[in-house]
């Protein structure tokens, strides 16, 4: 059974998304190329296979106009920035803005202070924290959720915060994901598996001058179960996913 969209946002929240995406669009010329000159030139990071994974992200935007959510491992704090530079490039992204992921970060972890927020708010980031009330996950969420209906795409890292294994955890999976998967008619959901060669554990951010491995792959996640139980269901078949992914890149390297 698949749940039907649910959230709902008054007018006033509407008002503050689209200030938010309208303010991140208009600086994103200089935003885009800015974290390209930090993971190309400073940290020195490449990407194996980079031209023909960019070509299947342009693929897969073109093909389908159904909401896009992309879930990811977690290893370090610049996943993020790390996903989106792999899927594209800046100058395709000025083109295609929506499909620059929207993501969802821990508040503490970046937005502690005022210029944190302001690098969140225009990197296209809606900050929660982890372990806050209800209402707050809710209306975040539902923000998120509103993103995606309209055709942006949304970025979760459904083990819910980094590994302290360095390997994904099929037991330990985020239930907001599943909610918003069920709550989205037609939502398609595209894993993605990031690693390092140099990468063992989690961190701040992979070793200078590594090379990153990625991975996509589209999991139909769905449950029969109603309420919690369900959105729990489809996280872990998202995360089972992922550890399946992670075999696979360990396998290719043995």
């Amino acid at each position: 059974m698949q749940a039907r969209a649910s959230f709902t946002l008054p007018t006033g929240v509407r008002l503050r998304v689209d200030i938010q995406r309208g303010v991140a669009r208009l600086l994103s010329p200089l935003t885009t190329f800015a974290v390209v000159a930090l993971l190309r030139f400073w940290l020195r990071l490449s990407v194996e296979n980079h031209a023909e994974l960019r070509q299947a992200y342009q693929r897969i935007r073109g093909e389908s106009k159904a909401p896009l959510l992309i879930c990811a491992n977690h290893l370090t704090m610049i996943d993020s920035a790390l996903i989106a530079w792999a899927l594209a490039g800046p100058g395709w992204y000025l083109l295609h803005y929506d499909a620059l992921p929207w993501n969802v970060p821990e508040r503490r972890n970046f937005a502690s202070t005022l210029p944190r927020r302001f690098l969140a708010y225009v990197y296209k980031c809606m900050p929660i924290v982890r372990g806050g009330s209800r209402e707050q996950l809710a209306e975040t969420l539902a923000r998120f959720a509103h993103l995606l209906v309209r055709g942006e795409v949304g970025l979760l890292f459904p083990e819910g915060g980094r590994s302290r294994t360095g390997r994904v955890d099929p037991d330990n999976a985020a239930y907001g994901v599943g909610r918003i998967v069920r709550s989205i008619p037609g939502c398609r959901v595209l894993c993605v598996y990031l690693r390092g060669d140099r990468q063992e554990s989690y961190s701040v951010a992979p070793a200078r001058g590594d090379r990153l491995c990625v991975s996509l792959a589209f999991v139909e996640a769905k449950s029969d179960h109603p309420g919690l139980r369900g959105s729990r269901d489809v996280a872990r078949q998202i995360v089972a996913r992922l550890a399946e992914m992670e075999r696979e890149y360990f396998d290719a390297r043995q």
